[in-house]
């Protein structure tokens, strides 16, 4: 059986769903972020929802949801994810 190291990199010697995977990039990187501010909160996800104003399934579905490309959350759900982890949202676009 395959490390997750090495299916991942046996997978990505293929030109297309290596276009693909860097395709979703920017989502990695978001879904990346969020789960550092949660982790330095040092608050559950369910307390995040909690304080965010929904259910833990709904907030579930928002993260699952960002890792294939399905679910675009607004500007003001990721303020208020922020918000929930005690931080502030900031937006950067860079070269």
């Amino acid at each position: 059986m395959l490390s997750h190291e090495d299916f991942k990199k046996k997978l990505l010697s293929d030109p297309e769903v290596k276009k693909e995977y860097d395709q979703l990039e920017p989502e990695f990187l978001l879904l990346d972020e969020l789960r550092r501010a949660r982790e330095a909160s040092g608050l559950s996800q369910a307390e995040i929802a909690r304080r965010m104003g929904t259910k833990p399934p709904a907030l579930s579905r928002m993260l699952s949801g960002m890792s294939s490309a399905k679910h675009s959350p607004s500007i003001a759900t990721l303020r208020k994810y922020a918000e929930a982890c005690g931080m502030k949202l900031q937006v950067h676009i860079s070269k």
